[in-house]
């Protein structure tokens, strides 16, 4: 599975566990939040104030965490 930007962010958690720390490092505390069932990863972080680079560069970290596991 690659993660893009319209990624459902617990469907990213469920098929790789091991981003959720990632992620949390990021500040991204919406692994364990409700919202986390239908909202995709680019909602997320944009909530969160990250901009479209930022965001790209997390999306390529992620895919680069998992293609490691």
């Amino acid at each position: 599975m690659k993660i893009t930007r319209q990624t459902i962010i617990g469907d990213c958690i469920t098929a790789h566990p091991d981003i959720a720390d990632f992620l949390m490092g990021l500040g991204f505390h919406c692994v364990g939040c409700f919202a986390a069932a239908f909202e995709t990863l680019e909602q997320g972080l944009q909530v969160h104030g990250k901009s479209d680079k930022e965001i790209n560069e997390i999306i390529k970290r992620l895919n680069n965490i998992i293609e490691n596991e």
